[in-house]
C-alpha cells in the first residue's frame, strides 16, 4: 500500500484529499467516518448556514421533531442514549454537535459558505470548487475527491401554492420552514393546511397554548402512533450498556422497519386494517376515520407519517384540534372559505404544503469544461454519477432511516479510497455503456413534493449498480461487501502527469464497520 506524507497538489492554497458540502446529518457523517477509517486525510467541510445540522438547524417550528426512531436515525458508530427513540430537532442537532465534537471535525467546518460550482480538470484530476461566502466574497478550493451532503430539497423557499384570493387575509401567514423565533399562538385560531408530516407534527404542537387548532386537508394521509420511547432499548441499556444495546436495537428497528414497509406492498389491507384499528382505540367514539384518515393511495405509496404516543389523536380527542376534509375555494378576510361553502375561521393560517426539491444543493457541476445535466447522468451504485469523475453524493431512504443510507455509503466511499491507495490510481468515474436503456426517477415515489421537481435530478435505471436501491439489505450486499473494481467503476491517473501520483495516505486499507 501507498503511503504519502506529500500527496500531489498538497501545497497549493486551499487543497484538501477530500471536500465536503454540507455540514448536516450526512455530511459530518462523512467526516466523522474518513477521521475514524483514513485519520491521515485531509478534508473540509463547506457550510452554507451559520451553524451545522442541515434540517435540524433550519427548521425551527413548534414540535420539530424525527419521522423515524433515533436508534437507525443516529450513526452507527455513535449510539443515541437519548431520553426518547422520537426525538426533538433541538437533541438531534445537539447529538449531531457533540458527535463531531468527538471526532475533531469542528475545525474542518468553514461556515457561511455556500458552493456555487465545481469543476473537474481531467488534466490536473482536481475538482475546483467556487463557493460564496456570506460577505460576498467568492472563494476557491480544490480537492480531489468531492462529496455532496446537501440533501434534495430547497432550504431558502417552501413549496407555497397561489391560493385565491389570499392578499384578502388579514391575519398571519406562516411557513413552517421560516417559522419566526418570537412568534406567540396563544389564544389564537391557527388553521394548518397540509395532512404531511409537518402538519400532523404542527397540530399538537401549537394545540398546547392556541385557542384552536384546525388541520386542513385537500385528502388524507396515513397516521400511525407510535411510541415515543423505546422500553427495550431502555432495559437492554442498562442490562448491556450503550454500545451493545444500540447495536442490538439498531438491528431491531431496521428489522421492524422492513417488515412494515414489505407488508404494507404485499398486504396493504392488512396495514389498513391494522392502522384503522390502532386509530380508533385513540379517537373519539364514532370519528369518521375514513374520511380524514383514509387515504385514497395504498400504505407506503407515500411515505407513513408517525405521531409519538398518539399526539395528534389525543390533541383531536380533547377537542383543542381538529380535522376538516376539505378544498379551499377562496381566503377570506377571517379566514378559509370552503369548497363546501363553509367558512373557516382563522386569525393565524400554517402553510404546511410541503418542500421544493434542489439537487445538489443547486450547484453547477463542469467536467472538462463541458456543464453536467443532471437528468442526464445516471446513479452508480446510490451514490455517484456516471460520467463524473470523483465525486460522490449522500441521499438517504424514503422507506427506511435516512442515515442507515449515508452510513453505508460511507463505509463504499472509504473502501473505495482505500482501494484507490492500495492500486496507485487517483481518478475514479463510473462508466455506462448504453445499454439497458430504460430509466426511472431518482426516487421513484408519488409524494406530491417529489413529483414537482424529480426531472431535474439524476436518474436510475432498471438493473444492476444503475439501480436506487431502497433495501438496506441490498445495500449492506453491495456497498458494504460488494467488489469495487466491478467493470463497471474505471480508474486512471491525470492526464499531465506522467509518473504514477502518489494516492492519498490511509492507515489501513480495510473499510469501516457497522453494527
Amino acid at each position: 500500500m501507498h503511503e504519502a506524507e506529500n500527496p500531489p497538489h498538497a501545497d497549493r492554497a486551499g487543497y484538501v484529499d477530500t471536500l465536503i458540502v454540507g455540514a448536516g446529518l450526512s455530511g459530518i457523517g462523512v467526516a466523522c467516518h474518513l477521521r475514524r477509517d483514513r485519520p491521515r486525510h485531509s478534508y473540509t467541510i463547506l457550510e452554507g448556514r451559520g451553524d451545522l445540522g442541515g434540517t435540524w438547524d433550519l427548521f425551527r417550528y413548534p414540535g420539530v421533531r424525527s419521522d423515524s426512531d433515533l436508534h437507525t436515525l443516529g450513526y452507527a458508530f455513535k449510539p443515541w442514549t437519548g431520553e426518547k427513540a422520537i426525538a426533538s430537532g433541538q437533541a438531534i442537532q445537539d447529538y449531531i454537535r457533540e458527535t463531531a465534537g468527538q471526532h475533531g471535525v469542528l475545525p474542518h467546518i468553514r461556515f457561511g459558505h455556500k458552493v456555487i460550482r465545481a469543476a473537474w480538470s481531467g488534466a490536473e484530476g482536481l475538482w475546483t470548487v467556487e463557493a460564496r461566502r456570506t460577505d460576498g466574497e467568492h472563494v476557491l478550493h480544490t480537492c480531489r475527491f468531492l462529496v455532496v451532503s446537501t440533501g434534495y430539497y430547497d432550504y431558502d423557499a417552501g413549496h407555497l401554492p397561489d391560493f385565491p384570493g389570499q392578499d384578502r387575509f388579514k391575519g398571519t401567514f406562516l411557513h413552517p420552514q421560516h417559522w419566526p423565533r418570537d412568534f406567540d399562538h396563544t389564544g389564537r385560531r391557527v388553521v394548518v393546511i397540509g395532512s404531511g408530516a409537518t402538519g400532523v407534527t404542527l397540530v399538537p404542537a401549537l394545540a398546547d397554548r392556541a385557542r384552536h387548532v384546525t388541520l386542513l386537508q385537500r385528502s388524507p394521509s396515513y397516521v400511525l402512533p407510535v411510541a415515543s420511547k423505546d422500553a427495550l432499548a431502555d432495559a437492554m441499556r442498562r442490562l448491556l450498556g450503550d454500545r451493545l444495546a444500540y447495536r442490538l436495537t439498531r438491528r431491531k428497528n431496521i428489522a421492524a422497519q422492513t417488515f412494515v414497509y414489505r407488508l404494507s406492498r404485499r398486504h396493504p389491507r392488512i396495514v389498513k386494517k391494522l392502522l384503522r384499528t390502532l386509530q380508533r382505540r385513540l379517537l373519539p367514539q364514532g370519528y369518521d376515520i375514513g374520511t380524514h384518515f383514509g387515504p385514497r393511495y395504498e400504505p407506503w405509496d407515500q411515505r407513513l407519517c408517525v405521531v409519538p404516543d398518539g399526539d395528534l389523536f389525543k390533541a383531536i380527542s380533547s377537542g383543542r384540534a381538529s380535522v376538516v376534509t376539505d378544498r379551499i375555494a377562496a381566503f377570506a378576510e377571517d379566514g378559509i372559505q370552503l369548497a363546501s361553502g363553509a367558512l373557516l375561521e382563522a386569525d393565524t393560517v400554517v402553510t404546511a404544503t410541503g418542500l421544493n426539491l434542489l439537487a445538489f444543493g443547486g450547484m453547477r457541476l463542469e467536467v472538462d469544461g463541458t456543464p453536467v445535466s443532471l437528468p442526464d447522468t445516471r446513479v452508480y451504485k446510490g451514490c455517484m454519477l456516471s460520467g463524473v469523475p470523483n465525486l460522490a453524493f449522500t441521499v438517504g431512504y424514503i422507506n427506511a432511516s435516512w442515515t442507515l443510507k449515508v452510513d453505508l455509503v460511507c463505509a463504499y466511499l472509504c473502501r473505495l479510497l482505500n482501494r484507490m491507495d492500495a492500486t496507485g490510481r487517483w481518478t475514479c468515474v463510473p462508466h455506462h455503456d448504453g445499454t439497458d436503456a430504460g430509466t426511472r426517477p431518482l426516487m421513484d415515489f408519488a409524494a406530491g413534493y417529489v413529483q414537482r421537481s424529480i426531472d431535474a435530478f439524476p436518474r436510475q435505471g432498471d438493473a444492476g449498480p444503475w439501480r436506487m436501491n431502497m433495501s438496506y439489505k441490498e445495500d449492506v450486499r453491495e456497498l458494504r461487501h460488494g467488489r469495487i473494481e466491478d467493470g463497471v467503476l474505471r480508474f486512471g491517473n491525470p492526464t499531465e502527469r506522467s509518473a504514477t501520483p502518489e494516492p492519498m495516505s490511509s492507515a489501513d486499507p480495510a473499510g469501516p464497520t457497522e453494527p
